[in-house]
């Protein structure tokens, strides 16, 4: 377990002792829960700018993302319903039942059949290609992977391998067949490091995602106010493939400052109840549940 890992280097450190304490406490208010759900900290959304452009580097689904002619599903253009789309997929996926799953395809599905490459695009896509899909999810479970371990510490081998083996669904839910989900974690980080060698990122999809990372699509205050920061974390939680594809410059001090920071967020959301520490993804999973009972568009 985690908190076993720290404990180790507890009789060196009154911090790691602390920390032994904090993941303790985190681990004992959900056992009850899978080992991906016990992995879904809201805080750890900081680390969702970082991840669309891990999805986005793969060129298919950046320029699928960037010329999408689904109005109703443009950042720019609808910030917030983009959010909830996203996020409530996210929430469905991981701690939804597969009755909500399914309901949740079927509306992502019609979207996605509206995306694909025109003769004029620069590479060939389509929103419904598994493969592309497979990248996307793989994206999402690094995602919930690097943004647990940056606010509560490192997984061990056999928590690694649980979480994992949970995470199928963030593919699954939609084209993405169990069979080409890797066995294993270790067949998981050979896919991910032949799937390194498909990133690439231009100047078109480059100047896309760091608008996003400014967060251009908010008013200008929002940006003035929040936009540096969203941009250091975003930079700290980039794995350097990506980040060196960004051109984003981090040094030593900047890695430090950002464990510093996430290490210290952690602290507090280890303590917090579950649905505080799940939120907003508990609050998307209820607003989907009532759309459903309801009758009302899910996405």
């Amino acid at each position: 377990m985690t908190a076993e890992i720290v404990r180790e280097t507890a009789a060196d450190s009154p911090e790691a002792e602390n920390t032994a304490l904090e993941n303790t406490a985190l681990e004992n208010t959900a056992l009850e829960n899978t080992a991906l759900e016990n992995t879904v900290i809201g805080a750890g959304l900081m680390a969702g700018a970082a991840n669309v452009i891990m999805q986005l580097a793969r060129p298919g689904v950046g320029y699928g993302v960037a010329e999408s002619r689904v109005e109703s599903g443009r950042l720019y253009d609808h910030p917030v319903k983009r959010t909830r789309t996203t996020l409530t997929y996210l929430a469905v996926a991981v701690l939804g039942t597969d009755a909500e799953r399914a309901d949740y395809r079927r509306a992502v599905n019609h979207a996605h059949a509206q995306v694909f490459s025109t003769p004029e695009s620069p590479v060939k896509y389509h929103a419904m290609d598994p493969d592309l899909q497979l990248w996307v999810a793989a994206c999402l479970y690094r995602g919930f992977e690097d943004s647990y371990e940056a606010l509560v510490g490192p997984l061990d081998p056999a928590q690694r391998e649980a979480v994992y083996r949970d995470a199928a669904p963030l593919g699954t839910t939609l084209q993405v067949r169990e069979s080409m989900w890797p066995a294993t974690r270790a067949d998981f980080e050979d896919y991910w490091q032949a799937g390194l060698a498909q990133v690439h990122i231009d100047d078109v999809i480059r100047d896309h995602l760091m608008s996003i990372v400014r967060l251009e699509f908010f008013p200008r205050p929002v940006q003035l106010l929040l936009g540096r920061f969203n941009t250091f974390v975003t930079t700290g939680y980039l794995h350097p493939p990506f980040r060196e594809q960004m051109r984003l410059p981090w040094t030593e001090r900047d890695q430090r400052r950002f464990d510093r920071l996430m290490r210290s967020i952690g602290r507090v959301v280890v303590h917090l109840p579950r649905p505080l520490r799940e939120f907003p993804y508990n609050a998307y999973l209820w607003d989907l549940r009532i759309r459903r009972r309801f009758k009302q568009r899910l996405v």
